[in-house]
């Protein structure tokens, strides 16, 4: 399979292999500017990503030490995984919602057995059973992706175009799969004339097939009582509202009618709110409730660390169900259960 695309208009995409995960790759964008090339996300810290980065930007007729700068969509590891490779070998700068930089340099400052302390609380809260709790208790410190990130340089500010010369690239801010998740607006005529307003690199937020993960904003020093799924709900339709000729996610393929996409997602979850209130006919925990929600495959079946984040996912539709008045907690449990009302 052919690692580049030529989407028209000086914007390639080049296929960034993500190590053993289902997702396969990111789809990195090269934009042309009077600057130099820009990238839209970098991926996965890895030697095999960073040898098919730079053999995709041979493949455009540039090389990793021509890069002017790199606009990350979002803090994510197999988006803003190699920026700080690329910044090394080219001097360019990165480029990232405040938000989302905010979070990377109190991860590089954060030692991981204080994340591992975090996530056990977190889940003996969400009451998740002893046995799937205790390896947290021994886990050893080591290498993480994500926890040596790049910080970032620049900061990326809604509704600012970016230094991009020649180009017209607008931050549109899109909250939910993380904080600072952003999409970023070319305001230009489609180079096929596709009727809509422009193309939209569109990150995790929208994608063609697939839903993004959101769950609860993961942050141990950080106690906002925050609302993932209503920020993405919201962000949706300020994209809708865009319509954009065609979309350039960051995974599986390019693709068209926003409106629609948005649409579809919109109902998705709506519908398992709705069918989560309906399990709340008795009190349950937010472990309790990802034991019973919809995944692509069965609970037994879905590996240890892909629980953790199904629970974080459930909590963010709790919550969203308690500030729509839809459940609220039972109180003085611990711990904490749900019902409808």
């Amino acid at each position: 399979m052919t690692q580049v695309s030529d989407h028209g208009g000086g914007v390639r995409s080049i296929r960034v292999p993500i190590p053993d995960n289902p997702l396969g790759y990111t789809l990195v964008y090269v934009v042309d500017t009077d600057g130099g090339p820009v990238l839209v996300d970098t991926g996965w810290d890895d030697p095999a990503s960073w040898d098919t980065l730079a053999e995709g930007l041979t493949a455009c007729g540039t090389s990793p030490d021509d890069i002017h700068g790199v606009v990350i969509t979002h803090h994510h590891p197999d988006h803003h995984g190699l920026s700080g490779k690329v910044r090394e070998v080219s001097g360019a700068w990165i480029a990232m919602h405040a938000a989302d930089a905010a979070i990377v340099r109190r991860t590089g400052e954060t030692r991981p057995e204080r994340w591992f302390a975090y996530m056990t609380a977190k889940l003996e809260a969400a009451g998740a059973p002893e046995d799937h709790v205790a390896p947290l208790r021994t886990a050893r410190p080591r290498r993480l992706p994500g926890f040596s990130p790049a910080i970032p340089d620049r900061e990326i500010v809604p509704g600012d175009l970016l230094p991009l010369p020649g180009r017209r690239l607008r931050a549109i801010w899109t909250p939910g799969h993380t904080p600072g998740h952003v999409c970023l607006h070319l305001e230009e005529q489609h180079p096929a004339q596709l009727p809509g307003h422009g193309r939209l690199f569109s990150g995790d937020h929208l994608l063609p097939e697939i839903t993004p993960h959101i769950g609860l904003y993961e942050d141990p020093d950080d106690a906002t009582v925050t609302d993932p799924l209503g920020d993405y709900l919201d962000s949706l339709e300020r994209v809708a509202r865009l319509t954009p000729a065609e979309i350039l996610p960051a995974h599986q393929y390019v693709f068209t009618d926003a409106p629609a996409r948005v649409r579809e997602l919109l109902t998705h979850h709506e519908e398992r709110l709705d069918g989560l209130r309906t399990l709340l006919v008795e009190p349950l925990t937010p472990w309790q409730v990802a034991e019973r929600m919809e995944w692509n495959r069965p609970w037994a079946e879905i590996p240890y660390g892909s629980r953790n984040i199904a629970v974080s996912e459930a909590e963010a539709h709790l919550r969203r169900l308690v500030k729509l008045g839809r459940a609220e907690a039972v109180p003085g449990s611990e711990p904490v259960t749900y019902m409808a009302v």
